[in-house]
């Protein structure tokens, strides 16, 4: 594995390396067989660290479950200072490059496969601001994102497929504001789809089964849709 040294610790377990050590992360693959091709491979990154947010969180697992399904190996990392990860909180900054350390895993790792970036809330955030700079990203999903706590104006550079699934009692993102920054970018893309899940909150407590459902088969149909042009 060029590049990438690795320490596991149960099955799935790793540690990813990183400029202030060690990004602590969860791989998932779907394949029953190794020789199965996997049809791509994902970074799913998880909401604020300083309200307790990691990759065991419910949206971020169900999220990484999602992609499985329609077919794609994930993986969750813990950003820097969270859980065995080292390093210390960077208000979205250092978080940034440790998303493209991840980025880095998965591209070493299973090279010449579209790689789709996702983020929950502060994940959003991280992830897709990432994900619109970088070439290697084909796919962006956000999920919850906090148009309420931070500025999305980069949204408007974005020319990739992208997916915004957002309750309509979000309270960290009024509904109005995330349609109105994808009309902004359907101005230049007309790949934007936004999912708005019904009497869900930010949590997406009891609507779980609805955002991940939204998520495979939005992956699936991109895939699927590609794969034409491929």
């Amino acid at each position: 594995m060029k590049g990438t040294t690795l320490i596991s610790y149960p099955t799935g377990n790793l540690f990813i390396p990183a400029t202030h050590g060690r990004l602590e992360a969860i791989l998932k693959d779907p394949r029953e067989t190794p020789d199965a091709p996997p049809r791509g491979v994902a970074l799913v990154l998880h909401p604020h660290p300083l309200h307790g947010g990691t990759m065991h969180n419910k949206v971020v697992y169900r999220t990484a479950r999602a992609l499985n399904t329609a077919g794609l190996i994930t993986l969750r990392v813990n950003f820097r200072g969270v859980g065995l990860s080292t390093g210390t909180h960077d208000n979205a900054r250092g978080e940034q490059t440790d998303a493209r350390h991840a980025l880095d895993y998965l591209t070493e790792n299973y090279p010449d496969l579209p790689v789709t970036l996702a983020g929950f809330s502060f994940g959003s955030r991280v992830g897709l601001e990432v994900g619109i700079k970088d070439d290697r990203v084909s796919y962006l999903i956000g999920i919850g994102t906090p148009v309420n706590m931070y500025d999305f104006s980069f949204l408007t550079a974005c020319r990739k497929s992208l997916l915004l699934v957002h309750g309509s009692a979000d309270e960290f993102g009024d509904v109005e504001k995330v349609q109105n920054a994808a009309e902004l970018i359907r101005l230049h893309n007309s790949n934007v789809s936004v999912r708005i899940v019904n009497g869900a909150e930010h949590f997406f407590k009891d609507h779980l089964d609805e955002m991940e459902s939204i998520i495979r088969d939005w992956m699936v149909t991109m895939l699927d849709d590609d794969s034409h042009v491929r």
